[in-house]
């Protein structure tokens, strides 16, 4: 029989937890986690909702954060009855229990480890990274056995192109897969960026399908997708149409270091693509070394069959140059970036 992936026991979660949900029976102890915060949020408001959506629903909701937690905080938290409902929500935003102290530690893993049936505990975690740490073994042993860890990770570009679409349909718009997928690259696939656009490119759509159009119009590009443009631009020859994109991230004031950053990553997945496509492989061996979706990946192995091997060992040297200028020189930052432009052109012109 196959491994069990931790791909496959954050589904085998997440299912239940929405199992859970359906049948209003919430566990006691949840660990939310995950880089993909709209859906962390989700399931968050509708369990917030389920538990404490009744009369005294403020008053069964507990909330803490590393402000405001204590050990007998918890405690007293955990301990108090539900009124006017059957089960109280104890949430902790960010709190590493494992940088506590000893004795805290002792306390918390107590706490946590007898929660009552009335009682259920939600540890979300937004800006501190969730991570058990083995070697304090009473706590870890606490989480392995007690808590039930839903990790809420990026989608993949099949779930996320199906959720673009049914959230179109919901404005009475329709939209095709392939331009989902340019929806994606456009704004990195974050779920919780893609909302808003989709709002604004139905409202903006004049016809019953959206277009690209509509999309280019009202979608605003994540920094990669602009830097993609940039360098794919260097490798068509059109060093004009690269400039007027970072004069564009210049406007918007991207911060230098974060656009040298990622116009470096795309130079490199130019040259990874050159070696794929030498040893014979194609567009999936660059998306699984990369993670790059279909939409980039394409773009990518494109562009790279536009430039030489000698392109990319120079450019990732002027990437490399223009770094260290950036950390150490006296010169406009946006004038090292408009000159590593034009050293990347005249390299491709070679």
């Amino acid at each position: 029989m196959a491994k069990k992936t931790d791909r496959d026991d954050a589904g085998a979660a997440l299912r239940a937890l929405k199992a859970d949900l359906k049948n209003g029976t919430p566990g006691s102890f949840y660990v939310f986690c995950g880089e993909e915060a709209y859906l962390r949020e989700h399931y968050l408001s509708l369990l917030t909702q389920k538990l404490t959506g009744g009369p005294a629903g403020a008053f069964n909701d507990h909330r803490f954060q590393a402000e405001n937690l204590t050990p007998e905080a918890l405690q007293s938290a955990v301990e108090a009855m539900p009124m006017m409902a059957e089960r109280t929500l104890v949430r902790v935003d960010d709190v590493d229990f494992f940088k506590q102290n000893e004795q805290a530690r002792e306390q918390y893993g107590q706490i946590l480890s007898d929660i009552p049936d009335y009682c259920c505990v939600v540890l979300n975690y937004d800006t501190v990274e969730f991570r058990v740490n083995g070697t304090m073994k009473r706590l870890a042993a606490v989480f392995a056995e007690k808590a039930s860890v839903v990790e809420f990770a990026k989608q993949s570009e099949r779930d996320l192109a199906a959720w673009i679409s049914r959230h179109f349909r919901a404005h009475g718009k329709d939209i095709s897969d392939e331009l989902c997928r340019y929806l994606i690259f456009l704004t990195d696939g974050s779920m919780t960026s893609l909302g808003p656009e989709i709002d604004k490119a139905a409202v903006y759509a004049a016809g019953p399908e959206v277009t690209r159009a509509d999309l280019d119009a009202v979608v605003i590009p994540a920094l990669n997708a602009k830097t993609f443009d940039i360098s794919n631009a260097i490798a068509d020859g059109q060093y004009e149409r690269a400039l007027a994109r970072m004069e564009e991230l210049f406007a918007m004031q991207e911060d230098c270091m974060l656009i040298l950053g990622a116009i470096g990553s795309q130079l490199r997945r130019l040259h990874y693509a050159k070696l794929i496509t030498a040893a014979g492989k194609g567009q999936e061996t660059l998306m699984q070394l990369t993670g790059l979706k279909s939409y980039p990946a394409g773009l990518t192995m494109t562009a790279a069959r536009k430039v030489s091997d000698e392109f990319c060992r120079r450019a990732a040297q002027l990437v490399l140059e223009t770094d260290r200028k950036l950390k150490s020189s006296a010169d406009e930052p946006e004038r090292l970036l408009e000159l590593l432009l034009a050293e990347l052109a005249a390299e491709a012109r070679r």
